[in-house]
């Protein structure tokens, strides 16, 4: 049976169980398997915001996963906005990601100003499997757009330039010091978060309103500037001190000249003293070694 069956046939047995919860006021699927542009290969997974009366039994239990398959695997994770998914790996290798919300939050969204990331998820498509309330005709009247591309306020700009050079000194502390485990968490993980940003902003800058940077880096090798992605490879460091340090010039090199362009075009004055100083503290803990 290839994956679209089985994800369909997953996605029928779990609609009779919601039909059937009373306590299940709306099931919507997003992503890959409610989209068009960028819809879903064999490789995506279901998401499923589930919109309940009481989300809590959805969380403190998973026995009723085994209603509309076989679970494996399950477990549950943080979400971006503070709450919490369900997560499964169904028999099949069927990935499936539950978000339990009370129906007052789809109630809410529907009755007041959409937020920014809501919008941006919404407009890329959805897909209602159930709903006992009439939010789907609700949703069709709002007529929920996707947001245009974020200009950073200067201030925003500031504190991720700062935020970033400082973390270069971070890391090259821990680096001295022999925390490898951190220093490179600090390098490809902390640094890179905010090179991301920084990517998405020169594209929105650069390219226009219009551009799509999709979220959290998705797609980014379609949107990014070619000059950046270029080097993308050369930024990653293996797990040893010497790549580190090569992997943390490089990063640094990336985020100098972005940064610097993103500055021209949002006519911000760039802090250049704020870099001039952690790259001096960074060298000299590099050359000391």
């Amino acid at each position: 049976m290839d994956k679209t069956t089985a994800y369909e046939q997953l996605i029928e047995r779990f609609i009779q169980w919601a039909q059937e919860e009373d306590n299940i006021r709306a099931a919507v699927v997003v992503g890959s398997r409610a989209r068009t542009d960028h819809p879903a290969d064999e490789w995506s997974d279901l998401d499923v915001l589930l919109f309940a009366r009481d989300p809590e039994p959805c969380l403190e239990t998973d026995q009723w996963l085994q209603t509309f398959g076989v679970p494996r695997l399950t477990f549950l994770e943080g979400t971006p906005d503070g709450g919490t998914e369900r997560r499964v790996l169904f028999e099949g290798g069927l990935d499936m990601d539950l978000v339990p919300e009370p129906v007052e939050t789809l109630e809410a969204l529907l009755s007041e100003e959409v937020p920014r990331g809501a919008a941006d998820m919404i407009s890329r498509g959805v897909r209602f499997l159930v709903d006992k309330e009439g939010f789907e005709k609700r949703l069709k009247t709002i007529g929920i757009r996707k947001p245009p591309c974020s200009y950073p306020e200067e201030s925003e700009f500031l504190n991720v330039v700062n935020d970033f050079w400082f973390h270069t000194v971070w890391t090259g502390k821990h680096l001295r010091r022999g925390e490898l485990w951190w220093a490179k968490s600090g390098c490809d993980g902390y640094l890179k978060n905010l090179l991301r940003r920084m990517m998405e902003w020169h594209t929105c800058l650069s390219k226009g309103k219009e551009a799509d940077t999709w979220m959290r880096g998705r797609f980014l090798e379609e949107w990014v500037d070619e000059r950046a992605l270029e080097t993308l490879p050369d930024i990653f460091a293996h797990y040893n001190e010497e790549d580190v340090w090569r992997a943390l010039f490089a990063t640094m090199d990336l985020f100098h000249w972005l940064s610097l362009e993103t500055a021209e075009l949002a006519e911000v004055q760039y802090p250049l003293s704020g870099e001039e100083y952690a790259r001096e503290l960074v060298q000299g803990m590099f050359a000391g070694r």
